[in-house]
């Protein structure tokens, strides 16, 4: 498996998650469409890395998810509006093994052994501890934002108002 020192997500990004190697430091597998990889790097660091690539951060791009659906737990991101790349948790960021997903490349999910299981567009299947309803929420809050930031992005006179003044 090849070792990367730093990874900037495209179009080609399926999943990540992260992992500890044999030195206890937090790295991330990275699976893309025809290659799987490590970097030296945690999913965070890898998601600010490819967020500050267009002019962002990480926060900020965190504080605009939860301000758009309205602080909702665990909100997927806009990476790259450019790319159309969004990406979401299946648990709280902030935990090691959380994995991130990006909707675009996942075609079907269906539930197997009270597990959720993702099928993406290369043919890869895989099974995560988590409940198929559960899943499905998060894949279709994400594709829901994803719609949000593009439609943003494409109507230059679009704006969001605040949603707690419910104006």
């Amino acid at each position: 498996m090849y070792l990367e020192k730093k990874y900037i997500i495209n179009t080609n990004f399926m999943y990540m998650v992260g992992y500890y190697d044999r030195h206890a430091r937090l790295c991330t597998l990275v699976k893309e469409l025809h290659r799987t990889f490590v970097v030296e790097r945690s999913p965070l660091e890898i998601l600010n890395d490819s967020i500050k690539c267009i002019g962002f951060d990480l926060r900020g791009a965190m504080e605009t998810a939860k301000w758009l659906l309205g602080n909702q737990y665990m909100c997927p991101i806009m990476v790259n509006p450019i790319h159309r790349i969004c990406v979401f948790p299946d648990k709280c960021a902030k935990k090691a093994d959380v994995m991130w997903f990006n909707p675009c490349h996942i075609i079907r999910t269906k539930g197997v052994n009270r597990n959720a299981e993702v099928e993406f567009t290369n043919g890869l299947k895989l099974q995560r501890p988590l409940r198929l309803y559960t899943f499905n929420q998060k894949l279709h809050t994400a594709g829901q934002f994803r719609k949000t930031m593009i439609g943003m992005h494409n109507d230059s006179l679009s704006f969001k108002t605040d949603p707690k003044k419910g104006a």
